[in-house]
C-alpha cells in the first residue's frame, strides 16, 4: 500500500502600485489607498494563493489559467480567480490542504483586518487560507512603496 503524500506549491505574484486604482489586498477593498496596476483587481495576496494551489496540482500558473487576453477575466476579482483556481484544482483530482500567504510591503498595514482577509479568502478557496505581511526594511521596490509582492505555499492531496 502506498501513502498519498501532500503535494506543494509555491507562488509569487507582484504588482506595482498605480494611481487612479482602488487597492485589493486578500479580497477586501482597502479605502484611501492606492491601488496597483493589474489586468484583473491585482490582488498580489490572492493572485499568489492562486499561483501556489496551481503549481502544487501541476497546473501551470494564474497567466497560464487565466490569460490576460481572456476578456472573461478582465478586471475580476482576487476572490473571483481563487474560487476558481480552487475548483480547478479539485477538478484535476486533488483536494486543498491549506494556503499561507505573505504579503510583502509598507503599506497598507494587514494586522487589524487579518482575520477579515482569512475568512474571505478562506470561503473563496474552501480550505483554510493564512496571511501573514512583512516590510523589507526599506529595501527593494516593496521597501521603496513602489509595490507590493505576494509570496504562497499551498499543500494539496490527492484523491484516493
Amino acid at each position: 500500500m502506498t501513502a498519498l503524500l501532500p503535494l506543494v506549491g509555491i507562488g509569487v505574484d507582484v504588482h506595482a502600485f498605480a494611481d487612479g486604482r482602488e487597492l485589493w489586498i486578500g479580497g477586501l477593498h482597502w479605502p484611501g489607498e492606492v491601488g496597483l496596476a493589474g489586468h484583473s483587481d491585482a490582488d498580489v495576496v490572492a493572485h499568489a494563493a492562486c499561483n501556489a494551489l496551481f503549481s502544487a496540482a501541476g497546473l501551470g500558473d494564474l497567466g497560464a489559467q487565466f490569460g490576460t487576453s481572456d476578456p472573461e477575466w478582465a478586471g475580476a476579482s482576487g476572490l473571483k480567480l481563487l474560487g476558481e483556481a480552487a475548483r480547478r484544482v479539485r477538478e484535476a483530482g486533488f483536494e486543498i490542504g491549506n494556503v499561507s500567504v505573505q504579503l510583502v510591503g509598507v503599506r497598507p498595514r494587514v494586522g487589524g483586518r487579518r482575520a477579515e482577509a482569512e475568512q474571505v479568502l478562506s470561503e473563496a478557496a474552501g480550505a483554510p487560507v493564512r496571511l501573514a505581511a512583512a516590510t523589507t526594511d526599506g529595501l527593494g521596490f516593496t521597501g521603496r512603496g513602489e509595490g507590493l509582492a505576494g509570496i504562497a505555499t499551498a499543500i494539496v492531496f490527492p484523491r484516493t
